[in-house]
């Protein structure tokens, strides 16, 4: 179920629309039967069946009269005008089937790779899910390595019966992905590992503890430690679909403190760099960060100089 005015907002830009109802309807707190009552006094008859119907997604509105409720709906519920009615759009229902994305071969530079491990591990590229919210810490070691990063996770399914998610790791130059270690953490379990020791990029299958609806969201934390490569220079996050909010932190060793970071986006991984902006080193933690609210489809990194 869907409880806050952000997750309601999400699910009206993804759809679809019985989870997008159900949503505005928790979140205003309204008894289907009050909703009937409601657009009866602007002269629509709707039956609370029918409107059961339209929630639990057994039944979508067609007919003239069951459109001009749905707009009576999103006055009742204080929505954007067509904020539903769009979700009817034949081609908005496809979006929700697999939300407009965009490929690996423009967000990962071993594109490749990714795609053929991914396909040995029998999944759909895209893997049924986009990130609602995502929080990714990074910790390099005193010798400038990547020593580890850690993630806490939230996703939305666009399909049913999606019960697991696809971890990419790459690390950095002379990195050893046989030895770097995955760790599952809360809501979650390791499965199957795949890795290409060339490239130095490692996916792992986390399998998640229910199958998830179309529309349903899930949170869940993992994690790799690394630590075979050599001075790491950069991190950077690839994002395939638009929407929910991205925190990376990179903290360093206090013996190994970087003389300027700065962040950046890029819209694939051939194109210049923008949005460059300078971060403060903080005193105590030795770290810095980036939040983007509404993430859009690229890529969002942070960079550093050693010297």
């Amino acid at each position: 179920m869907l409880h806050t005015e952000a997750d309601l907002a999400q699910v009206l830009h993804t759809g679809p629309f019985h989870l997008a109802l159900r949503a505005a309807l928790s979140v205003r707190g309204l008894p289907l039967q009050r909703v009937q009552h409601h657009l009866a006094g602007r002269g629509i008859k709707v039956g609370v069946t029918s409107l059961s119907y339209w929630q639990q997604g057994a039944r979508r509105p067609q007919r003239p009269e069951s459109l001009r409720a749905v707009r009576g709906l999103e006055e009742v519920l204080g929505l954007p005008a067509n904020s539903l009615l769009r979700l009817l759009d034949d081609t908005s229902a496809a979006d929700v089937e697999r939300p407009a994305g965009r490929s690996y071969r423009s967000l990962v530079e071993a594109s490749g790779v990714v795609e053929q491990l991914i396909g040995e591990l029998e999944s759909p590229v895209d893997g049924g899910l986009h990130t609602v919210g995502h929080h990714e810490r990074i910790r390099i070691g005193c010798d400038r390595e990547l020593r580890g990063r850690d993630s806490q996770h939230v996703v939305r399914a666009h399909r049913d019966g999606i019960d697991r998610y696809l971890a990419i790791h790459r690390g950095d130059a002379g990195c050893d992905p046989a030895r770097v270690e995955v760790r599952a953490g809360e809501n979650c379990r390791t499965g199957r590992v795949r890795w290409d020791a060339a490239s130095g990029v490692l996916v792992a299958e986390l399998l998640f503890d229910t199958r998830l609806r179309a529309g349903e969201t899930y949170l869940f934390g993992y994690g790799f430690e690394d630590g075979t490569g050599g001075p790491s220079r950069e991190y950077v996050r690839g994002f395939a679909f638009a929407g929910g909010q991205y925190v990376l932190q990179v903290r360093f060793d206090e013996r190994a403190l970087p003389a300027r970071c700065r962040r950046f986006a890029q819209t694939s991984t051939g194109a210049t760099r923008s949005g460059r902006s300078d971060l403060t080193l903080s005193g105590r933690h030795r770290s810095v960060h980036l939040v983007e609210q509404g993430v859009r489809p690229g890529i969002l990194g942070i960079d550093w100089d050693w010297e």
